[in-house]
């Protein structure tokens, strides 16, 4: 017995052509480009001269101190400029009321985008001590929050762009701070008009000791590095800094928005960057020139077989894009993907002197760029 009703004519039913000729397009483009390569890294020249501080958009925007793009009012005085990678032009550059004269490119920046590079929140020697929060959009300075004394070493967004933190050095004097975003202010003020929500110093893992002011520069509490947030925004994740050459550094996690519950995992050498998986379980870290992967629960770690010092996991999947200064029988370094469950490593490329590394918001494909405004961006066939 049926149990539907077959239609007694064949009809065909018109279907909307913008979404297929939308997508039919960008297959095209790309099929076109990936015709005239044998890589999946595409390699653009993105700006001239160098900058050492810098950092990259999930969207493929980039954030520089640009000595190319000059102030109108001042010859020579260096600008904080935006590019847009693939099409290696400059988009926009940002100016807040008082900017004083910088001399050099290389004076000290931070720069952190938001999740969907709607804002940007930035801070440079040449503007007052303070976050400055940028509207993409509209292309305007929305406002200024968490005046600082000691410039931030690290700034960053969590997933959703639900938080915002900040963490310094300076010894005692150290902090880590997060903001709450208030949706009701942001289009007039900015997400995090206003205090932190919540801010710690010295974390409860450092000895008395180690910052005390008999206690001698080797050896002390230097303040907070690299931080990251959890996928799941339940945790932060701050690197501890221990002056000297060969110190260890450690990783410090905090519960969020609290910052309360402080767990504490000694490291092997210097921390230059670290990552969450996708999970939330594990954090991939580089440390003296290798990377490990850390066990969040259990706090156990292993050497994972690559060395690396930065490394960005995919916003989905097990794989990890790295970047390591030094390469076997080399003098150059390399970029490459690591597959986190077998521990391979695919997709290699020469270079030098990367300085950022991003995944795209829908992971389809990563982006690095280098202090002499170099970009590569991996583009693989299928992810």
């Amino acid at each position: 017995m049926e149990l539907s009703e077959k239609p007694s004519t064949k009809q065909i039913v018109p279907a909307g052509s913008q979404a297929l000729a939308v997508r039919s397009s960008a297959l095209v483009v790309r099929g076109l480009r990936d015709l005239a390569r044998d890589s999946n890294w595409l390699i653009k020249k993105v700006f001239t001269g160098r900058s050492p501080h810098l950092a990259i958009s999930p969207a493929g925007q980039l954030s520089a101190i640009s000595p190319q793009v000059q102030h109108a009012a001042r010859h020579g005085q260096p600008r904080v400029v935006l590019y847009d990678v693939e099409l290696s032009v400059p988009t926009l550059a940002l100016s807040v009321p008082g900017e004083l004269p910088a001399s050099a490119s290389d004076s000290p920046a931070a720069f952190a985008w938001s999740p969907t590079a709607h804002y940007l929140v930035a801070a440079w020697s040449a503007w007052q001590p303070q976050l400055h929060c940028f509207d993409l959009h509209v292309k305007m300075l929305l406002g200024t929050f968490g005046e600082f004394r000691d410039f931030p070493h690290s700034i960053g967004w969590s997933d959703t762009g639900k938080y915002f933190a900040a963490a310094s050095a300076g010894g005692k004097a150290a902090s880590l701070r997060l903001w709450h975003a208030d949706r009701d202010a942001a289009a007039h003020h900015g997400p995090f008009a206003g205090p932190p929500a919540n801010e710690v110093g010295v974390p409860n893992s450092i000895e008395p000791q180690q910052y005390g002011e008999e206690f001698a520069e080797e050896g002390a509490f230097g303040g907070y590095g690299r931080i990251a947030f959890s996928p799941d925004e339940h945790s932060i994740a701050a690197v501890v800094e221990i002056q000297g050459d060969w110190a260890d550094d450690s990783i410090a996690l905090f519960d969020v928005p609290t910052l309360q519950n402080q767990r504490a995992f000694g490291a092997q050498g210097h921390i230059t960057d670290l990552t969450w998986t996708p999970d939330s379980r594990q954090i991939i870290y580089c440390a003296a020139g290798q990377a490990y992967r850390l066990e969040v629960g259990t706090m156990f770690f292993e050497p994972l077989p690559f060395g690396a010092e930065l490394c960005v996991c995919h916003p989905q999947l097990p794989l990890c894009v790295c970047f390591s200064s030094w390469l076997k029988n080399s003098a150059k370094g390399r970029l490459f993907l690591a597959d986190l469950n077998r521990q391979t490593v695919f997709d290699e490329y020469a270079a030098e002197g990367v300085m950022d590394l991003r995944w795209s918001l829908d992971g389809s494909k990563a982006y690095a760029v280098t202090r002499d405004g170099m970009a590569y961006i991996y583009e693989p066939p299928l992810i």
